[in-house]
């Protein structure tokens, strides 16, 4: 509800100042400094019981790009996670670093749920659509470029660009964190389901409740489908970023990408950069040196130095950050 009236309050001109003063969602005072959180742990619990609030920098309907920055950014959320609990990192480091930065929740039946990204991922590609247009409208930009995490950052993107005829010419880049584009065995969960006969049982329990789980399998109906006549479109520069201590995209080279024709593809795989980052699939996200690699994608013309440092699962690097 705060967003709806967010969006009119911009429509009306209120000017961005305005919007702050109000303590609009996501939205700071130009003077202040954005708050960037690198600890997925601390940053998915202030943002998962407020999933109707944009993260910090993000959602401001005023912004307009800059000739820099000029294609906006949407941020795209995984699977069991919400816009604010996912991007506290990233959408405050974009912002800070001068682009317009967007979010928004699909996946659930209410927008204010904390647990979204569960229904079927063609509906999320769908609401994707619908939000790439009211973002190119608001900021007038023809592009946008698309980050996202874990289904938001391969299967659900990847759906609409293949899948909606309204999509060509409105992407530059798709950037993927962890993506499932290939699908997961869950670290070999779905393969002892299946050894022992309960994954038929459980994929029809979650077929009714939380459909992108099932999609999301090594081998499902969606990967099949999704993958059939290869894994880009043309016209799109796609970049993904993996880790080798992914726990939930397994094995982790299921994230990589392979370019079709008239569209480039970059493979990363983080520990080549820094073998001390043991990050894993949730702190992803908020990890410095993925969102480094994030930064440098979508500006390859100014490409930042990989500051190695050592970062834990879950709970991010030891010592101070800077980019």
């Amino acid at each position: 509800m705060r967003l709806r009236l967010l969006r009119a309050l911009a429509a009306g001109g209120i000017g961005f100042s305005c919007l702050a003063a109000i303590g609009a969602p996501g939205v700071a005072a130009a003077s202040e400094p954005l708050p960037v959180e690198h600890n997925f742990a601390v940053g998915f619990l202030k943002g998962f019981l407020k999933a109707g609030q944009a993260p910090p920098g993000a959602n401001d309907w005023t912004c307009r790009p800059t000739a820099q920055h000029p294609a906006p950014v949407v941020l795209i959320h995984g699977t069991l996670e919400n816009m604010n609990g996912n991007w506290r990192g990233a959408a405050p480091l974009l912002a800070g670093s001068g682009y317009c930065v967007f979010a928004f929740n699909h996946g659930a039946a209410d927008d204010d749920a904390p647990v979204q990204g569960t229904g079927s991922m063609k509906d999320s590609a769908a609401e994707l659509a619908a939000f790439v247009d009211e973002v190119r409208a608001a900021t007038g930009a023809d592009e946008v470029d698309l980050v996202g995490h874990s289904q938001g950052g391969g299967p659900v993107p990847r759906h609409y660009l293949k899948n909606d005829p309204s999509a060509a010419g409105k992407v530059g880049k798709l950037i993927g964190i962890t993506p499932s584009n290939h699908g997961t065995t869950l670290s070999g969960i779905t393969e002892l389901g299946r050894t022992l006969h309960l994954l038929k049982p459980a994929n029809a329990f979650l077929e009714r409740t939380a459909p992108a789980m099932v999609e999301q399998q090594i081998g499902s109906e969606f990967n099949k489908a999704l993958d059939a006549g290869g894994d880009t479109v043309p016209g799109v520069d796609y970049t993904v970023i993996a880790t080798k201590y992914d726990e939930v995209v397994t094995p982790y080279t299921n994230s990589f990408l392979t370019a079709g024709p008239g569209a480039t593809v970059r493979n990363i795989l983080v520990q080549d950069s820094c073998p001390r980052d043991f990050t894993d699939h949730l702190e992803a996200s908020y990890d410095p040196i993925t969102l480094t690699h994030v930064l440098n994608a979508l500006d390859p013309a100014h490409p930042r130095p990989v500051k190695c440092r050592t970062v834990l699962p879950l709970t991010g690097p030891i010592g101070p950050v800077g980019y």
